[in-house]
């Protein structure tokens, strides 16, 4: 088969293709496309072999969970959903900016799930962190 006849067959299924991917990844108009809602949850993190240092991180269940401070207290944590708000893309933690950070517009938030900085509109989900000797529960 030659070159043009080959590229010719081609053609068609690429533009296809690519119809598809450019629709899948378009922004969405109005309001965020993903809400505050976040997912539920009811687990535990053993502290003394997961985020024992300030600034570490784990994701379980869909939920990022760092450490804060030292102690193992409440406040020294915090608990919020993965998913940016506004397209749904993971977030990840900045320890040197102190906030989360999502990798695909830049949308920012604070350690209690506010929007620092758009274009997310709708904070993080917050998940309630209780601590039971080594144990944490994560519940929301």
């Amino acid at each position: 088969m030659k070159r043009r006849a080959f590229l010719g067959s081609i053609t068609g299924p690429v533009v296809a293709a690519c119809a598809v991917c450019m629709g899948a990844c378009s922004k969405t108009t109005g309001s965020d496309s993903f809400t505050s809602g976040g997912v539920s949850a009811n687990f535990n993190v053993d502290l003394l072999t997961n985020i024992t240092t300030v600034g570490s991180s784990i994701l379980q269940n869909g939920i990022v969970i760092v450490r804060l401070a030292t102690g193992n207290v409440p406040a020294s944590f915090t608990a919020v959903q993965a998913a940016c708000t506004h397209q749904g893309t993971f977030v990840s933690y900045n320890q040197a900016a102190n906030k989360f950070i999502c990798p695909n517009h830049g949308a920012n938030f604070s350690t209690t799930g506010a929007v620092t900085q758009g274009p997310a509109t709708n904070p993080l989900k917050v998940y309630v962190i209780t601590i039971s000797g080594s144990t944490m529960t994560v519940i929301g």
